[in-house]
Order: C-alpha cells, then structure tokens, then sequence
C-alpha cells in the first residue's frame, strides 16, 4: 500500500491524467511512495469510498465542487492553482499535496 494517496478530479478525468504521470515522477524523484489517480467529477464519489485519498486535488473547472467535498470529508481539499494546472507543473502540485497531507 502505497504511503501517499493523492486523487486529482477534474470535468472528466481526462485533463488531469498527464498531470499524474508528472505528479508520479515527483513522487518517485523525491523518494515517497504515491498512488496518484485521476477522475471525473461525475466518478468522484465512488472513488472516495473505494481508494480514501490522505488529499483531494480539484482541477480548476470544477472548484464549485470544493465547498460540498469540504462538507463530507476529513482529508485536505483544494483547488489546483490555474497556473500550475495550464503549466502541468507536476512537481509543485506534488509537493502542495503532501505538505496538505502534513499538516
């Protein structure tokens, strides 16, 4: 079992997939062991209930979603800045995610 699970969702889970290929290479370059998955706003629920995420990434066209995952979770949630996300700067997002974690 992995000692990080990070889950990324966006509108359809599609976007965020080349961001978790980066976002895996950050993990590995910087030695933790990080089950990163991406999914659909639409799937979202279900893959709560099936992974527990330590951390909940939204893609920035569906930060409406931020407040009701808020509401229901005990884990971090947070909208991926704009900038990062157009950039596909994996290893920022990465470390953003797992200082979340540790807090």
């Amino acid at each position: 079992m992995a000692e990080k699970t990070i889950m990324l969702c966006c509108a359809a889970g599609m976007s965020t997939s080349l961001l978790v290929s980066k976002m895996q290479k950050a993990a590995e370059s910087n030695g933790v062991d990080a089950e990163i998955f991406a999914t659909s706003a639409a799937d979202a629920d279900a893959k709560l209930d099936e992974k527990n995420p330590d951390i909940l990434m939204l893609g920035p066209q569906v930060r409406y979603l931020e407040g009701q995952f808020k509401d229901k979770l005990d884990v971090p949630v947070e909208v991926i800045s704009m900038q990062d996300y157009g950039m596909m700067n994996g290893e920022k997002i990465f470390n953003r995610a797992v200082s979340l974690i540790k807090e």
